[in-house]
């Protein structure tokens, strides 16, 4: 493992001297075209959501170093942040990537395949300051997208601008760049969602027998997740285990999600819409309409569900 990043090169020029001469888009043409230097493989995003309730809340990412060297081209890190507007009500707030850290070599340790290692973050009061907006400027939904730019001894950097599709995905998983969501701490009580499917045969998320249902997750660890399950007997226990899904026709079907005083943090994520058959709206405690996904309009991951103190 220690080697993978020069063995790699090793065995895709081997290949290459038997291949025709001919230009294409192979993946081997995309790992000859890349200059060989330094990669940051991301090992575990740790936390890609920022409460601007808390100054404090972070986020943070491991990452592991691979150069031609095994590590010892390293120098630092620079970890720069921008910022996406998503909620245009409010305005809309134009940023450029700023500086935020410079994380040195020596925060580094050795890591279990001898590569250096280590775990980076940059807090939300860090990210403002460093884009030098204020209060009126953001607002939850909006994404704060960080990027890592890699500084090697010999005076190279490597950022998400030279990051070859060969190296964002797979085994070396070097995108150079996350995106943070920006949420808030939420207002305590009976949150309602009210959820559909035009098909009438209950919620196929990220599985055709049903999958998983949107999950709230609280700052305390509890996961809070609903769904709309089948009204079919013969998909019983395919979804959410089938006792603790929402009991509906299969076409509609409300949940409540109870948000305790005392939460900081509450994430929503949707795990997908396999055929493009799902729908739902999330109010507030008082009635507000705070989120509306039309038919085949849920992608998975993260949902804007905001309701701040």
């Amino acid at each position: 493992m220690k080697n993978t990043f020069k063995t790699l090169l090793l065995v895709c020029l081997t290949v290459f001297s038997f291949s025709s001469c001919e230009d294409g888009n192979k993946t081997i043409d995309e790992v000859l075209q890349y200059e060989t230097g330094a990669v940051l493989r991301t090992i575990n995003v740790v936390n890609a959501v920022l409460n601007s309730s808390d100054d404090s809340s972070s986020f943070i990412v491991e990452v592991e170093e691979q150069d031609e060297q095994d590590g010892a081209l390293l120098e630092s890190v620079d970890i720069y942040v921008n910022m996406r507007d998503l909620s245009p009500d409010n305005g809309t707030t134009t940023t450029t990537n700023s500086l935020v850290k410079t994380i040195p070599a020596s925060a580094f340790t050795t890591g279990p395949v001898g590569l250096p290692r280590a775990t980076l973050s940059a807090t939300f009061g860090e990210s403002v300051a460093a884009l030098g907006i204020g209060s009126d400027d953001y607002f939850p939904g909006d994404l704060f997208i960080f990027e890592l730019r890699l500084n090697l001894t010999d005076g190279r950097t490597f950022g998400a601008a030279s990051a070859a599709g060969i190296i964002t995905g797979g085994f070396f998983a070097s995108p150079f760049q996350y995106n943070a969501l920006l949420t808030c701490t939420p207002v305590p009580g009976d949150y309602v969602v009210d959820m559909h499917d035009t098909y009438g045969d209950g919620w196929q998320t990220d599985d055709g027998n049903g999958g998983s249902g949107i999950q709230v997750t609280l700052d305390d660890g509890t996961v809070i997740e609903i769904g709309l399950c089948s009204p079919y007997a013969a998909a019983a226990g395919t979804f959410l285990g089938g006792s603790d899904c929402t009991p509906n026709d299969g076409f509609d079907g409300s949940a409540v999600v109870t948000i305790p005083a005392g939460t900081s943090e509450a994430n929503w994520s949707f795990p997908g819409d396999r055929y493009g058959e799902i729908s739902f709206e999330v109010y507030a405690p008082d009635g507000t309409l705070l989120l509306a996904v039309g038919v085949g309009e849920g992608s998975a991951g993260l949902l804007a569900v905001t309701n701040c103190l």
